[in-house]
Parts: structure tokens; sequence; C-alpha cells
């Protein structure tokens, strides 16, 4: 069977991969401390399960349309708009099949073969691959820890050219937790609206934020760069219901109605009775997210302290997300070597860097339980001093 050409320049996720790899060797008995997957540990909200239980019973299990739910557009524009400084309306969102797909047909709709996507590394290991996908060319501009693992003014300027269509801006960061500050942020859409060029805001973690960060999305600081942004978002990282797999597009009317287009003949409607799960998720009490929000800020500082603590291991405390992403330079192994070995010698998973461009680099999760952390720590410590 000859397989389309396209398919060949796409990486499978290395994410999911070492996931599995680790949930396997647990299904075999072995002991392992995974800090690999980007799921929180919490179950999903009591309230959020009751309305899509209520849903359910109420027979909401028939098609609908794929655009999402009228009350679910309603709620998620009203949230931009207060929570956000967003003033969309529904006509101006779609709902998607998780935060993934909502880039995804973003991608679809809008790259054609010779486009330029500017995309800062490290990057979420999908921007790249649905970049390629669409047809698209991806600009990598490598940022450091230096600079907080953040692309600067100038360096948006230096990679923009005739063909750049799109910037992907991240922030809270996945892999990194890095979070743009108010100032950055501005900074950046006066570049982008000097270019006229298009950025997509994706702000999937921005609820999970430390220390007194702000969270600014771009759009809100005028109406030119307003008219420039697109924002993916959704419900998985802040109200824990990853499986649920309901994102949010949101942007021009002529956008959403192209991917609304697309998702009528891909995947046609969302899970209807899930739906109204997300909508009790946006309109109900918000303590849920900072009961997880507490538990993630303690993980984080032992989790931080320990890696620090390792002869050999660096890493920038994040500003929001649940990761880190310590330098493994000292060590004098590549990512991929490291965590392969980790998980071999020491039942460690951890996600190598060069996933998200960033081969001097690993990814650790921290949403998981103290005392996995607490003896993930120890081995990693131990493997390391093997290293050295």
């Amino acid at each position: 069977m000859k397989l389309a050409e396209r398919i060949s320049q796409v990486t499978p996720s290395i994410t999911l991969a070492i996931a599995a790899k680790a949930k396997a060797m647990k299904g075999e008995g072995i002991d392992v401390c995974s800090f690999s997957a980007g799921e929180p540990d919490f179950d999903t909200p009591a309230h959020i399960k009751d309305a899509a239980a209520k849903a359910l019973a109420e027979g909401k299990t028939k098609y609908g349309p794929a655009s999402g739910e009228p009350p679910l557009r309603e709620a998620i524009a009203r949230k931009l708009k207060n929570d956000n400084g967003l003033n969309y309306k529904a006509e101006n969102v779609i709902v998607t099949n998780g935060g993934k797909h909502s880039l995804f047909n973003l991608m679809l709709a809008l790259i054609e073969p010779g486009d330029e996507v500017i995309i800062p590394a490290p990057y979420w290991l999908s921007y790249p691959e649905m970049v390629t996908l669409a047809g698209g060319t991806s600009v990598i501009v490598t940022t450091t820890a230096e600079s907080g693992y953040k692309i600067t003014p100038e360096q948006l300027k230096q990679a923009i050219t005739p063909k750049t269509k799109l910037f992907i801006l991240n922030s809270p960061s996945n892999p990194t937790g890095m979070v743009y500050s108010p100032e950055e942020i501005q900074a950046l859409a006066e570049i982008i609206v000097a270019a006229d060029i298009l950025v997509v805001s994706d702000e999937i973690y921005e609820k999970i934020l430390y220390d007194g960060a702000k969270h600014v999305s771009i759009g809100s600081l005028g109406e030119e760069i307003f008219q420039r942004t697109i924002i993916s978002n959704g419900f998985a990282k802040g109200y824990s219901m990853t499986g649920w797999r309901i994102g949010y597009l949101a942007g021009p009317v002529d956008l959403i109605k192209a991917t609304i287009t697309i998702q009528s003949h891909s995947t046609s409607n969302i899970c209807t009775f899930a739906q109204y799960g997300a909508i009790a998720a946006l309109e109900s009490s918000q303590d849920c997210v900072q009961e997880m929000l507490q538990a993630f800020t303690k993980r984080r500082q032992v989790m931080l302290e320990r890696l620090n603590a390792i002869p050999g291991l660096s890493c920038p405390k994040p500003d929001g997300a649940f990761y880190l992403f310590p330098d493994i330079r000292q060590t004098g192994l590549k990512s991929l070597d490291f965590s392969n070995a980790l998980l071999e010698e020491h039942q460690v998973a951890v996600i190598p860097g060069i996933a998200f461009g960033a081969d001097d680099n690993i990814r650790l999760s921290y949403a998981t339980d103290m005392a996995t952390i607490e003896k993930g720590m120890e081995r990693l410590e131990k493997f390391v001093k093997t290293r050295l």
C-alpha cells in the first residue's frame, strides 16, 4: 500500500508514546513514576459531571450543530468578554473536539502551500506537524533560558517575511511553563500589527498561574490587534476535563465559518451531552480551579527545589501550567537517550525535549501526587549522579 506523501513528513507524538510505554510498564506490575502526561490527576469536578449526566438523562444524545451547542457558544463568548476583554459573539466561536482540534481546524482553514508560520521554540510538539499537514512551512525561532524561553520582539520582527501568515503564541507555555508579561505581550502585538500578520493565541493553560503572574489575551490590547487575533482554548487543563474532548476557537466570523465547514465534513458535532458539562464549568463556581491550583503550587515548589538541588541539572522557575523544563547538558546526554535510560534504569517517565525543539532539555509534569514526586525525584537524582 502506498500511503500519502504527507504522512511521511509527520512525526508521531513522542509525548503519547512515552506515556503509553510508562502505562504498559505499570500494567506489568513495574513501579513507574510518571511525569510524562500533560493531564491533571484530579477527577472532573462533580458539578460538571452532574450537568452532563442531567443532559444525558434529558435525551441530549442526538446530532447537534457542527459549530457546537448554541448555549455553549454563547457561554464561551461571555467568558471571553468578561474574563479576557475580547468582544466576541457566539458567531465568532466554534466548539471543537479538544483544543488540539481547534488548532488543526485553524491550520486547514488558513494555511496554504508557501505560507510561513512562526513558532517560538521550545514549542508544543503538534504545532509544526499541523502546519506541515496543511502544506505550510514552520519557521522555528529558538529562545533560551536567559530570555525566559520567550521570543523577543526583535526576534519576531526578524523572522517575518512576505510569506508570513501566522504567528503562534502560547502563554502559559507548554513545555516551559513560562508566561509572557503584559508588557511583553504589548510589544509583540505592536510587531504583529505593523507587519499585518495574524496571531493565534493558545490559552489552554490560562487558569494555571503562580506568584501573581497575569494572563493577558493579546487581542484585548486594542482594535487593530484584535482584528488579527485568533484564540484557541479548551476545558481540559483548567477543569481536569481531558477525556471530554471539548475545546474552542474564536476569531473573525469568516474564519470560524470556514472551520465549521471543515468540521462538518470531518467530525460533525462534538459530544452533545458533554457540552452541557462545559457550560457548567464556565458558569458555576470557579472554586474547583483554585483547589487544583493550590495543589499544583505546592507540587511545583517541591519538584523545583528537588530538581535544582541535583548537580548537573538546572531549571528556571515557571510562572504557569504544570511543567518544569530543566537543562540536562551537563549529563552529556541528549534528551531522547536521557529519557529512555531514565525510564529503563530507574522507572521514571519524562518527555525528551527534542519533541519540543529543545534537545538539551526534558519536560517533567507535576500534575501528579506528592508521593510520586518525592519518589521520582530521588530516582532522578540517582540516575543523574551515574552520568556525571
